[in-house]
C-alpha cells in the first residue's frame, strides 16, 4: 500500500448535485480518505490535469450537465491509462459502458447503501 493510502487516499467525487457531494464526504472523512468534491465535470477535470497529487480513484455521477460520467472517464483514463475510476447512476446501468473501450472500474447505482460505497472504495483502492 502507497504512503497515499496509509495517509488517508485523495478521491476526487464529482456529482452535479450538491447533497449526494455532501453526503460522499460525510461517509468518506470519517474513514481517513482526503475528499475533493466537484458539481461539474469540466472543473473536475481540469483539477485532475494539474493534480499534484493525483486523486486515487475518482467516483462520477453518469449524467450531468455538461458531460457524461463516461465523458470524464475517457478524457481521465487518456490522461492516465490507469485512473482507478467508479462510475455512479441513478439513470442508467452498466449498459452504458459494455461497448465502450473506455470502461470504469466499477458500477454503482443509485440509490446506494453506506456500506456498499465504503466496500467498493476499498476493493478498488486494494486492486
Amino acid at each position: 500500500m502507497s504512503e497515499t493510502q496509509k495517509n488517508g487516499a485523495l478521491i476526487y467525487v464529482v456529482d452535479d448535485e450538491p447533497m449526494l457531494l455532501e453526503l460522499a464526504s460525510v461517509i468518506l472523512n470519517p474513514l481517513g480518505y482526503q475528499v475533493k468534491t466537484f458539481r461539474d465535470p469540466d472543473t473536475a477535470l481540469q483539477a485532475f490535469q494539474s493534480a499534484q497529487p493525483l486523486p486515487a480513484l475518482i467516483i462520477t455521477d453518469y449524467a450531468m450537465h455538461t458531460m457524461t460520467g463516461m465523458d470524464l472517464i475517457a478524457e481521465c483514463k487518456r490522461l492516465r491509462p490507469g485512473q482507478k475510476i467508479i462510475l455512479v447512476s441513478g439513470t442508467v446501468g452498466e449498459e452504458v459502458f459494455n461497448d465502450s473501450p473506455v470502461r470504469p472500474d466499477r458500477f454503482l447505482a443509485k440509490p446506494y447503501e453506506i456500506r456498499e460505497l465504503t466496500e467498493l472504495v476499498r476493493t478498488v483502492l486494494a486492486e
